[in-house]
C-alpha cells in the first residue's frame, strides 16, 4: 500500500491569532466542508482543541455512503500548529498537520496531510479515480470559504 501526501497553502489577510481562534474550534470544520458531505460532529470534549481530544464526526464519503470518523488531536502548539490523526474512519492512516505562520500579508495556513488507503490494489485504483479528486475538491472548497470569510 502506498502513502500519499497533500501539501496546501493559503494566505489570509488576518493575524495568526484570529486564524488560530477559528481553526482551534472543532465546530468550524463543518463550515469548511462541502455541504454534500453532510458533515456533523457527533461528540467532542472541550470548546477548543487540546492534546488528546477525541472528536467523532459523521460524513458522507459518497452520495450513498456515510460513516463515522474518529480523530484525535495528538499535538498542539498554541498559535503555531496542531495535528489530527485518524483513530477510526475511511483511511488506513491519516496524519494532518495544520501550521499557522505570520507573513507580511497576514497569516499563511499550511496543511500537510499524509494518508494511506485501505484495500491494497483496489484502494490504489479508488485513490486514482475518486479519493485524490475528493480531497483536492475539499481543500478547494475550504480555500473559497476562507476567502469569503476573511477577504470580503
Amino acid at each position: 500500500m502506498s502513502y500519499y501526501t497533500i501539501h496546501e497553502k493559503q494566505t489570509l489577510p488576518i493575524q495568526v491569532e484570529e486564524a488560530w481562534e477559528f481553526f482551534s474550534q472543532p465546530e468550524n470544520l463543518g463550515k469548511l466542508t462541502p455541504p454534500e458531505m453532510h458533515f456533523k460532529i457527533l461528540h467532542k470534549t472541550g470548546a477548543s482543541i487540546f492534546q488528546g481530544q477525541l472528536i467523532i464526526y459523521k460524513i458522507n464519503i459518497a452520495k450513498w455512503f456515510s460513516m463515522k470518523w474518529v480523530t484525535e488531536i495528538t499535538h498542539v502548539q498554541n498559535g503555531s500548529y496542531f495535528v489530527d490523526e485518524q483513530r477510526f474512519g475511511p483511511y488506513k492512516f491519516w496524519h494532518h498537520l495544520h501550521k499557522f505562520k505570520p507573513s507580511n500579508e497576514g497569516v499563511v495556513i499550511e496543511d500537510e496531510v499524509c494518508y494511506k488507503i485501505p484495500f491494497g490494489f483496489v484502494g490504489k485504483i479508488a485513490h486514482k479515480l475518486f479519493v485524490k479528486k475528493m480531497l483536492h475538491r475539499i481543500f478547494k472548497y475550504r480555500f473559497a470559504k476562507l476567502k469569503l470569510l476573511y477577504q470580503s
